[in-house]
């Protein structure tokens, strides 16, 4: 019967325990339920500037690819709303101000390798950081703007102005990782690889919290 399934759906029942797994590591947790700071909530940011450079990059080496390209939209693009937010956050100097972490530097790595020539893999990425993002960064958003008095300036990462419908917008999403001509094989490769990344989320809070230890 579970060969029935879709494979989207197949795909979110694999990978939630890990998804799940990821949003309460100890760091993130903090973060969601009040019990981090402004400088944390910079830290993550910093970080993030870092993946969506490597996502943003392979999405340019993916975009003329047949079955990545349906996934590749600017609409999605994440990267200059991050730079705006350092620019709020940090200040002018931000880029000579924050630095990769050790997980973060695999992790965009990963995605680097997997972007150059395996389309599944790099949907993967995709899938894990994007959806991620239209669903609990919206929530995440919200917190942070009544945490520490953001508006937009800070929040500009969650905020998806060229995406009406969200909720229609990642239906259309799992829709087209149905229509993705893979076989068993190929599927299963894919969702290893959504493990992966969220492995590697997991591991960053872990460095956010030891790199926060050791201030």
């Amino acid at each position: 019967m579970a060969d029935l399934l879709p494979f989207s759906t197949v795909l979110r029942e694999r990978s939630g325990n890990a998804h799940a797994g990821s949003e309460h590591a100890g760091f993130m947790a903090d973060l969601i339920q009040g019990r981090g700071t402004r400088d944390d909530y910079i830290a993550l940011t910093a970080q993030h500037w870092f993946i969506y450079q490597a996502i943003e990059h392979a999405a340019e080496t993916m975009k003329d690819d047949p079955v990545a390209s349906v996934f590749v939209t600017d609409r999605l693009t994440r990267l200059p709303a991050i730079e705006a937010d350092l620019e709020f956050l940090v200040g002018p100097g931000w880029r000579d101000r924050i630095a990769p972490l050790p997980t973060t530097i695999e992790y965009g790595e990963r995605i680097r390798e997997v972007g150059r020539d395996w389309p599944g893999g790099f949907i993967a990425h995709h899938y894990t950081r994007y959806l991620g993002d239209l669903s609990g960064g919206q929530f995440i958003s919200r917190l942070m703007q009544r945490r520490f008095g953001f508006e937009t300036n800070g929040v500009s990462f969650y905020l998806f102005a060229e995406i009406a419908d969200p909720r229609a917008f990642k239906e259309t999403y799992r829709a087209q990782l149905d229509a993705a001509p893979w076989d068993a094989d190929e599927q299963a490769r894919v969702i290893d690889e959504v493990l992966r990344a969220y492995r590697f989320n997991t591991a960053l809070f872990e460095d956010l919290s030891a790199a926060k230890l050791a201030a």
